[in-house]
């Protein structure tokens, strides 16, 4: 047997066949096998598939069963399998289930004359529809049963388990005993036998007993959004479908494949056990943006961070220009954003939220020294204890702008673009890589940059980018930006990419195109004569040639000191928002709705006013979709809704 796990299920059942001998059901987000209880025979195999080196049962073994019984047996048993010799109606090993009751079965010539043995584990009730995983360690006289991963059953009886039980000539019957009465009416999903090991310890290493499978037949595993082909009807499948009305409802693995009918937005959405996906929807379409909140801050707002804790809500942090109170954290209760903490904050420019396991983090880039003359930016953490934020790490930076948090190949990394160290713009930005081990961040990498704005990092296929807006190297704003790729443990210079007081650089996808979009903040070049305007300029969006390799500019849009863009979508429709601060005569300026049409690019379709505008945040509630803008000017915000038809 050479240790192997032997797949009694799969071989009874195996891929492409006897459709007429099983169903296939789902339940609560798992596949089981339902059996034909007119034909127990069709679903036997020789015994000398399974035991293809030796012709003996292993003396020490565990057997590992995952079943749902659908309703309890009255007063009778129900086999999951057995083993029978071919002339003979004994019960050679066995395991059936009867109320509240499992019974083992084995037969053993050498100790009780030719009888057969029954060891019975009583209090097993598994009659509550639901899914339970069971492991059968037997070895000698020892016989012990784990329910879901619960404490141990142990039994000691008097005849052992026998040392040579030959299987010569006999057969696995998967849920009978080769005959109609007693056939098992429940699901069946796992059948394991584990020679010579006791499986306990291998099932149960995570909270989530049901998950950890063996070995579970193709057809049974999870099912694809898409299936490539048409695999899972070679069986009848049904599943126990329950369609849920009115108001969003929790999605977990306990609805999961369940379906849910959105009756305002007219739209079914099925569980994935994590999310509602669209099944059928009737698509939404931009149709006005209107005012939703006044959002009163501390002080001016450099920037924010709108982000979801799970299980908590809701969040957007603003990172506010002036010391005291500090730059403020908000969560939205009842359709709004009420504050919720206040952090001490030294001329705030941003905010990262990010996640490494389990862990929960907020990091601000500060941009002015603290009260000790130390410019540090701080890493908050989140204190489910205390449901705050809470400092963890402080990190030396130098008027530091923007975070960006990512991982490359299963480790977190933290860069920080340091904007300029006194009268110098030309200085070294920062890529921390997370540490396991002390919990901290520390150096990786530096990158040469020039008054630096903004990180971008993205992924493409299976490569990894991180972009870099340089804004000023002291004597201009036209200087190159760049874009590095990670190879070989580090990042190496990809791209170089001519722009005008870069302030923010933003990846989307629209179908299998790749775009970058860079906002261009003002022109100015110490050598050049003064232009007419600083602050009108364009603004690029380029597109990733994958022939070429390279991002070649797709369309330039006219904007004035643009700050920031956002890219999001409403049904169909793709969109882009600028933030325009500045014209060259007044912070009142309008900010942009740009409009994904295809052929034609982006086009303006909806002018927001906006005073001072230094950050867009998109994000969506069951309410409705919105925008956040943040603005540098006054100690206002304001939260507009999409109004859609």
């Amino acid at each position: 047997t050479d240790l192997r796990p032997l797949d009694i299920l799969s071989e009874a059942v195996p891929a492409g066949g006897l459709a007429r001998s099983v169903r296939v059901f789902q339940v609560q987000g798992m596949r089981g096998f339902q059996l034909n209880t007119s034909r127990p025979r069709a679903l036997g195999f020789p015994a000398s598939r399974l035991f293809i080196h030796c012709d003996c049962f292993p003396e020490e073994f565990s057997i590992i069963v995952t079943l749902r019984v659908l309703s309890a047996p009255t007063k009778r048993n129900e086999y999951l399998f057995t083993l029978m010799a071919e002339e003979s109606s004994s019960v050679l090993v066995g395991l059936r289930y009867a109320p509240n009751k499992l019974h083992f079965l084995f037969w053993s010539q050498e100790h009780t004359g030719g009888w057969q043995t029954r060891v019975t584990f009583p209090n097993v009730s598994l009659s509550d529809n639901q899914w339970h995983t069971l492991v059968l360690a037997v070895s000698g006289q020892s016989f012990s049963l784990t329910v879901d991963c619960s404490i141990p059953k142990d039994i000691v009886v008097e005849t052992p388990f026998p040392s040579s039980l030959s299987v010569k000539r006999a057969s696995f019957y998967l849920g009978s005993r080769r005959r109609r009465k007693g056939v098992f009416t429940g699901l069946l999903r796992q059948l394991v036998l584990l020679p010579g090991a006791d499986a306990t310890s291998q099932m149960c290493t995570t909270m989530d007993f049901k998950v950890e499978m063996l070995s579970v037949p193709t057809v049974l595993q999870g099912l694809a959004e898409k299936p490539a082909s048409n695999e899972v009807l070679k069986y009848p499948y049904e599943t126990d479908t329950k369609v849920t009305l009115g108001s969003r409802p929790a999605c977990t693995k306990q609805e999961k494949m369940q379906f849910w009918f959105n009756a305002s937005q007219r739209g079914l959405f099925l569980c994935n056990g994590s999310t509602w996906i669209s099944m059928l929807e009737v698509k939404q379409r931009l149709d006005y943006v209107e005012e939703y909140q006044n959002l009163v801050t501390n002080s001016e707002t450099m920037g924010v961070e709108v982000f979801t804790i799970p299980k908590v809500g809701l969040f957007a942090a603003t990172a506010n220009r002036y010391t005291l109170p500090g730059s403020a954290i908000y969560k939205w209760i009842d359709g709004k954003f009420v504050p919720y903490q206040n952090i001490p904050t030294y001329q705030a420019q941003s905010w990262k939220y990010f996640t490494i396991g389990k862990k929960i983090f907020l990091a601000v880039a500060n941009f002015e020294q603290d009260e000790r003359g130390q410019e540090l930016s701080v890493i908050y953490k989140w204190s489910r204890r205390k449901e705050k934020f809470i400092t963890h790490q402080r990190i030396t930076t130098h008027s530091a702008r923007d975070w960006e948090a990512f991982v490359i190949e299963g480790e977190a990394f933290l860069a920080v673009v340091n904007h300029r160290e006194g009268n110098n713009h030309n200085i070294d930005s920062v890529i921390y890589r997370w540490n396991p081990r002390t919990g901290l961040f520390e150096t990786n990498q530096t990158i040469p940059t020039s008054g630096a704005y903004d990180w971008e990092f993205f992924t493409i296929g299976p490569y990894s980018f991180l972009a870099v807006a340089n804004t000023f190297n002291g004597t201009s704003t036209k200087i190159y930006s760049h874009i590095y790729i990670w190879l070989s443990g580090s990042f190496q210079l990809f791209q170089s990419i001519l722009t005008i007081g870069a302030a923010d650089w933003e990846v989307f996808r629209i179908g299998d195109r790749v775009f970058l979009a860079v906002a261009n903040s003002h022109s100015y070049d110490s050598g050049m004569p003064a232009p007419s305007n600083f602050y009108a300029i364009n603004s690029s969006i380029y597109e990733l040639n994958i022939t070429a390799q390279m991002f070649v500019k797709f369309q330039d849009l006219l904007t004035f000191s643009a700050l920031d863009w956002e890219f999001f979508s409403v049904g169909d429709d793709s969109f882009l928002v600028v933030a325009n601060s500045f014209d060259g005569f007044t912070f009142s300026v309008n900010s942009i709705i740009y409009r994904w049409q295809g052929y034609e690019g982006f086009v303006a379709v909806h002018q927001l006013p906006t005073v001072g505008c230094r950050d867009w945040e998109a994000f969506h509630t069951t309410e409705g979709s919105y925008l956040l803008y943040s603005s540098a000017k006054e100690p206002l915000s304001k939260v507009l809704k999409l109004k859609t038809t």
